[in-house]
């Protein structure tokens, strides 16, 4: 929507689920989110050990400075200062610009925004007081935002799930010229947390 010219999308792929930096359920099918938005994915194997995570993201985009000839990355940060300040320092390091174009917007409006725009968003996973199993592949609408705003008001939980209290699945978006589905998946839960396993995925 700010003109950019995007050259790539770069994926983190780490090796265990609780990855201090970086997402990790439904890693696997960022693939397709890719090819649906016709980007080249440029995928980072990482061990996701806490900050040897953001040496393995530099190198590869210290490779895409020298190859393609980027000048900047964007995140997608709300609140977390933990991940702006690594991908701030990070992009310093490298003489990147580092753009949070997310960063302290309100998170009820920006999830309203997202739905009203055209964002097909399931939920994933879910590690908060509140969510319970329903939620593991629920599509976000407005009776679900709804919702949400009020677990925030009484539990405090991040609307937008900076926090990780849930993880998400994008499905379709004004930028995906194509559609995904989601074709086979199954509910993992144990105590009060759980994660859906999107076993097959395809693009329609």
């Amino acid at each position: 929507m700010q003109g950019w010219d995007v050259q790539a999308l770069v994926t983190v792929f780490p090796d265990r689920p609780d990855s201090w930096m970086f997402h990790y359920p439904a890693i696997k099918w960022t693939g397709l989110q890719a090819q649906a938005a016709g980007l080249r994915q440029v995928s980072v194997p990482t061990s996701g050990v806490k900050e040897q995570e953001i040496e393995d993201l530099g190198h590869a985009l210290d490779k895409l400075k020298k190859s393609d000839g980027i000048e900047g990355v964007v995140s997608g940060a709300i609140v977390s200062e933990y991940q702006r300040t690594r991908l701030d320092n990070l992009c310093e390091k490298l003489d990147l610009r580092s753009f949070a174009p997310l960063w302290h917007k309100n998170q009820a409006g920006l999830v309203s925004d997202e739905i009203e725009a055209g964002f097909e968003i399931i939920v994933t996973a879910c590690n908060a007081l509140g969510l319970d199993q329903k939620w593991l592949g629920k599509r976000l609408g407005a009776r679900e935002l709804k919702e949400l705003v009020e677990l925030n008001r009484k539990y405090g939980l991040n609307v937008a799930f900076e926090g990780g209290e849930a993880e998400t699945f994008t499905l379709a978006c004004p930028a995906f010229k194509t559609r995904l589905t989601v074709t086979r998946a199954t509910p993992h839960w144990k105590g009060d947390s759980g994660y859906l396993d999107l076993e097959e995925v395809q693009a329609v």
